[in-house]
């Protein structure tokens, strides 16, 4: 990529971040209500999902008017230029609604053969998460500092994340299980935080089924940028959503790949 052209669009998709910081955080763990945009079970939306993408397209329309736009709340913008921004607003609105600070604002972009740019931010906490072109990089209450996913180790030895117990059907639910068994440490609901603490260099795994494309692109590009893999259960591209296998490195990718394929995921 030119490097002009990813210092704009690393500079857009922070203002994008900062823009949805400002948005969300008045109303969380606040008397605000939500909706369920279900037709069956519980989906939630919020006045804070709404306004936080309300705010990001606009200055999308202001700074980069000819990008696509795909956004959770408000669906998709035609561009001209090849590139898309994906949005999601507030990953994980169950938690924003509990209380939970594992929430986060996913802003990616693809070019056509897959995710190029993302941020996972985490405005209450105060972290933010980077990764693109020549960029790998987190700060928070810590300081700031480079992102590196963990070094290759025995899945008996590894942490694996999903957000919801059930993962997905019957048969993804014992996909998961098989290598839930094998890992060291199995732990559920973080929503997107789950892929930074990847990136982080923290957790080795994270294996879900049932996505968007919104849900994924942006933890990609973060993810593989601090040098981990995403696919989906197949070894093939994510970011179309779906199933989704992300891994701290190759090694341990394959390991877990080979047991989600031998149960027929």
């Amino acid at each position: 990529m030119d490097p002009k052209l990813a210092d704009e669009l690393i500079a857009t998709a922070r203002a994008l971040a900062d823009a949805a910081r400002a948005a969300v955080l008045p109303h969380f763990r606040s008397d605000m209500t939500a909706e369920n945009k279900a037709e069956e079970g519980f989906d939630p939306v919020t006045v804070a999902d709404r306004a936080a993408e309300t705010a990001m397209r606009a200055i999308l329309a202001e700074r980069r008017p000819d990008d696509a736009i795909l956004g959770e709340e408000f669906g998709v913008e035609e561009g001209s230029t090849g590139l898309t921004w994906v949005l999601d607003p507030i990953d994980g609105t169950r938690g924003f609604i509990a209380g939970t600070p594992t929430w986060g604002v996913l802003i990616g972009v693809t070019d056509g053969q897959g995710p190029v740019l993302g941020i996972i931010d985490q405005p209450y906490i105060g972290e933010r998460f980077e990764g693109g072109p020549g960029l790998a990089r987190m700060e928070g209450p810590q300081g700031a500092g480079t992102l590196a996913t963990r070094a290759p180790r025995p899945l008996g030895e590894a942490i694996l994340f999903t957000t919801f117990p059930g993962v997905g059907t019957e048969a993804e639910r014992l996909a998961f299980e098989a290598v839930s068994a094998r890992a060291k440490l199995t732990r559920h609901g973080m929503d997107c935080y789950a892929y930074a603490l990847v990136a982080a260099g923290h957790v080795d795994l994270v294996i879900e089924a049932g996505l968007n494309a919104y849900d994924i692109v942006a933890p990609i590009a973060v993810i593989e940028a601090a040098g981990g893999v995403v696919t989906n259960w197949q070894g093939g591209p994510a970011h179309g959503g779906g199933q989704v296998l992300a891994a701290a490195n190759p090694q341990i990718h394959a390991e877990a790949l080979a047991i989600l394929r031998g149960q027929g995921g």
